[in-house]
């Protein structure tokens, strides 16, 4: 089905739609009606989506994000809660679950099969942040033991309750992960050959408590479809798979983006309620006031060569912008590196002497045409000197601390997505006019 046809369903009120043709739908196509829906239909069709077919309801929730679909769950009765949990993958119900209130949560678990509410249970206690919150304990486990034809048949078996089957992993009997079988070496192995003369042992492994990001980036690196997680004594724990971490590639980069923009929470849409926009945005436009009246001491000081020399202030606002802009593009550089893996601490010379390159470069270009207008707008040479010395001189310290800010606010442990851009722009402005405003001072009998 089209956007357009999906997009006309979702207007529609529950009561309007064709419940068969919803039915017929992939999961991912009914959760976006359901959230186009008002609250009130969209737990109206997820309920006759549970009474016709239980998986139908449990299926499109697991497409949702979870706070979303935690709050249409929550309107359903705790019954049809256990029921459509107990159908869902088990790191989807998870992530529902941590949405819901602890009460809730405890009541649900009660009411669950003994090894579903362990499983889940177990689930919760790893941070949603980690390779642990975001694996599924449904993973195929062979003994080394096994032959080929051993581990088909069990393959067969349980192919139907798992998510996805990428791999078979291979564990000791303490259960700690040996090696990886692909499918395909599988079938193709003679039947009777033991497991362990056709796996691979050079497995990559996830540390339970590894960082989300740094899961998205060994899967960029290795190129797997599903990567195993291990505990510190090397037990295989679950797996994960690569449609788990496109989200987290989504969800950290929107963080980021977010963040660079001045909204600290990293959490916002276009139809987010206002106060809730508010709340997110106004706290850092006040710091941000803060950081202007630090670069502005910068003007203050020089305030009787301006007022005697007013054309300094004509130029001041082109210094101060492109200051900005190009401390931008070095930090927007430097942070993409770090979100992709490609940028490290130890890297952070290498960087730098990149940017002093370019920044000597782009800078005497910059310079360059500053000067010539200046001149030409002026007719005093002087004052085209100052102009082409003071812009080189920006470009390259703004390129120097787009480069070196990120990764200093890193090493600290802070959030060089939200903090940089404030920092970079405000110690590069002052700079920026010390620097501009200093010279003209010296010169000041030529201008």
């Amino acid at each position: 089905m089209g956007g357009a046809t999906l997009f006309s369903m979702a207007s529609e009120a529950p009561d309007k739609l064709q419940l068969q043709e919803v039915l017929r739908r992939h999961p991912a196509d009914v959760a976006e009606i359901l959230s186009a829906l008002q609250k009130e239909e969209a737990v109206e069709l997820l309920q006759k989506l549970y009474e016709r077919r239980r998986r139908a309801a449990a299926a499109p929730l697991g497409e949702m994000e979870p706070e979303e679909a935690a709050g249409l769950l929550s309107e359903l009765s705790r019954e049809s809660v256990v029921q459509i949990l107990s159908r869902m993958d088990p790191d989807d119900a998870a992530d529902l679950l941590a949405e819901l209130p602890p009460e809730t949560v405890q009541d649900v678990l009660r009411r669950l099969d003994e090894d579903n509410a362990q499983e889940l249970t177990g689930l919760l206690t790893y941070s949603p942040d980690s390779a642990g919150g975001l694996m599924s304990p449904e993973v195929v486990a062979l003994p080394a033991r096994y032959t080929c034809q051993e581990a088909i048949e069990t393959l067969r078996r349980v192919a139907e309750e798992m998510e996805t089957v990428y791999y078979a992993y291979v564990v000791d009997e303490q259960g700690r992960l040996v090696g990886v079988l692909s499918l395909r070496d599988l079938v193709f192995a003679p039947p009777q050959a033991p497991i362990a003369t056709v796996m691979r042992s050079d497995t990559v492994a996830l540390p339970v408590d590894m960082d989300a990001e740094e899961v998205a980036q060994m899967f960029d690196k290795y190129n797997y479809l599903a990567l195993p997680v291990v505990s510190q004594d090397e037990r295989l724990l679950g797996v994960i798979t690569v449609d788990d971490v496109i989200d987290v590639i989504r969800e950290e980069t929107t963080e980021d983006f977010l963040r660079m923009g001045g909204i600290p929470a990293g959490e916002e849409n276009p139809l987010t309620p206002p106060w809730q926009s508010v709340r997110k945005r106004l706290p850092w436009m006040m710091a941000n006031i803060l950081f202007c009246l630090v670069a502005v001491i910068g003007i203050a000081v020089f305030e009787g060569t301006i007022e005697q020399v007013a054309f300094l202030a004509v130029l001041m606002p082109i210094i101060a912008d492109m200051a900005g802009n190009v401390g931008s593009q070095s930090m927007s550089v430097t942070i993409r590196g770090m979100a992709t893996g490609e940028f490290t601490w130890t890297d952070r010379w290498k960087a730098l002497r990149k940017e002093v390159a370019v920044g000597l470069v782009n800078g005497l270009v910059l310079g360059v045409q500053l000067g010539a207008i200046t001149f030409i707008w002026r007719r005093n040479i002087y004052l085209g000197v100052i102009a082409l010395f003071t812009m080189w001189m920006t470009t390259l310290i703004s390129y120097v601390l787009g480069s070196s800010i990120p990764a200093i606010l890193k090493r600290m442990k802070l959030d060089p997505a939200m903090m940089s851009g404030a920092v970079v722009t405000t110690v590069a402005d002052l700079l920026a006019f010390f620097f501009f405003l200093g010279l003209a001072t010296a010169f000041l009998h030529r201008l």
